[in-house]
């Protein structure tokens, strides 16, 4: 390969790496703004391990949590947990 093909790769090389890293660094910053709020709703007295909970539930799809939850309930009733 010429100089040139390997100035072009590595500019490209480059480039998507500088992304890559941009990237990163946004997602720290959402990261810390997402640990922001959960210290400022802990403060105001909510619990945060339940509205964790919450939130991975609402990203569940419907149909496959009722299934869970049914089978939850079944095998606490064969516990006797009910």
């Amino acid at each position: 390969m010429s100089d040139q093909a390997y100035n072009v790769a590595g500019e490209e090389l480059r480039q998507f790496i500088e992304r890559y890293e941009r990237l990163e660094a946004e997602k720290k910053d959402i990261a810390d703004a997402q640990k922001e709020v959960m210290a400022e709703a802990k403060g105001r007295g909510y619990d945060t391990k339940v509205m964790r909970k919450v939130i991975a539930l609402r990203k569940r799809d419907k149909d496959d949590l009722a299934e869970e939850e049914a089978v939850l309930e079944m095998y606490k009733a064969a516990l006797g947990m009910e």
